[in-house]
């Protein structure tokens, strides 16, 4: 027998041993469900365009390239460069949401509505570290369809989802795909991350778009992609729902966001250092340096303590408790479970506000910066 004949004779004795929840079955699914929640939803996103000024750098002031009787003269005009992007409409007053690097630099931006209407924007708030933008529509406003949010901690491996998007630039599209791995933290692409993975294809333009559930609700906002050739390979990656709505609140009511810092630096839990300092714990951070005067070093944290959990909430890697932190804001009491060789203690730390030094350093709200995830390219579509 062959290798591939086993795989598919095992693959049919699976099937033939195993019975699927009613809800999984195919023939209980509404044929209508999929076209109806398209169809709905495209009206709550738009294409987002945007135009930038381009630094000519040390020719700006070489007359082979500013003098009008050149040949090769570049008009003001012809300094712009434009981008595309997407985003999703969350209020009926206008306000879109988006990627940060959708709208990173312009010096305008324009907005087409799904009937073609054409308007202009204003950023109200960027937060980078998240890769989060948020926009108000100006002039006077036809009648908009916003996208109400869903939870995104209520998603399930394999739920179907759709991405909506304006990819290259030809006109709003739908794919469809599943949720592929929730929770992932140590991708790259962002300073925090708790991506959404969907093999919902994902492309250029897509970026800022929307990441949807069957029930027409919006989980996640399409950001990036994980490709070894530059192109959809199957990995995209979406902001949960629920790390962008406070995040787009934050920044309307108080221009910024305000993350929490304890004050630590963190090294992933290896099996050499649990071997060789006799830690009992299979998972969770390492504690490896401990700011003097932070709050970590107040409430009694040390270095080699190996934090398995964060308020409950079991810590799986370095992405995870950063977040965690994070989100929780200054002046949060966090209550930290920890292991000190083989004893079990539970600390207490006060949240400070995360300092703007701290954001690319290894002291910064939880630690170091996310290592890369190996999976090659990551891009920005």
């Amino acid at each position: 027998m062959t290798r591939s004949t086993a795989l598919v004779v095992a693959a049919g004795t699976l099937a033939a041993t195993l019975a699927l929840p009613a809800a999984a079955r195919a023939d209980t699914v509404d044929p209508d469900v999929i076209p109806d929640v398209a169809e709905k939803v495209v009206a709550s996103v738009v294409n987002v365009s945007t135009t930038r000024q381009v630094d000519l750098g040390p020719w700006a002031s070489d007359p082979f390239f500013n003098d009008p009787r050149s040949p090769w003269y570049l008009s003001p005009d012809q300094r712009k460069q434009q981008a595309v992007g997407s985003g999703v409409i969350v209020t009926a007053k206008g306000r879109i949401l988006t990627n940060a690097h959708v709208v990173d630099g312009a010096d305008e931006i324009h907005v087409t509505l799904a009937d073609g209407t054409e308007l202009d924007a204003q950023v109200l708030g960027v937060d980078a570290r998240s890769d989060l933008a948020v926009l108000q529509l100006q002039g006077s406003l036809p009648a908009l369809t916003p996208l109400a949010f869903g939870d995104s901690s209520k998603l399930r491996l394999g739920e179907m989802v759709l991405a909506v998007g304006d990819p290259f630039g030809v006109g709003q599209s739908v794919t469809m795909g599943i949720v592929s791995a929730k929770g992932r933290a140590s991708v790259g692409i962002a300073e925090y991350e708790d991506f959404i993975q969907t093999d919902a294809a994902i492309n250029p333009g897509n970026s800022g778009g929307a990441l949807v559930n069957l029930r027409g609700e919006l989980v996640g906002i399409n950001t990036a992609i994980a490709s070894r050739s530059g192109g959809y390979d199957g990995i995209g990656f979406a902001i949960p729902s629920n790390m962008a709505q406070p995040i787009m609140e934050a920044l309307v009511t108080d221009g910024k966001v305000t993350r929490g810092y304890i004050g630590v630096a963190l090294a992933p839990l290896t099996r050499a250092y649990v071997e060789a300092h006799h830690v009992v714990a299979s998972q969770g951070v390492v504690v490896a340096e401990v700011v003097a005067d932070g709050p970590a070093a107040h409430a009694g944290l040390e270095v080699g303590d190996v934090v398995v959990a964060a308020d409950d909430e079991t810590i799986t890697d370095l992405g995870h408790l950063r977040n965690h932190i994070a989100t929780r804001g200054a002046d949060a009491r966090l209550e930290l479970t920890v292991m000190r060789g083989k004893r079990k203690r539970t600390i207490e730390v006060t949240t400070a506000a995360l300092p703007a030094r701290a954001a690319a350093t290894a002291t910064g709200a939880a630690g170091a910066p996310a290592a890369g995830s190996g999976l090659g390219k990551r891009a920005r579509p």
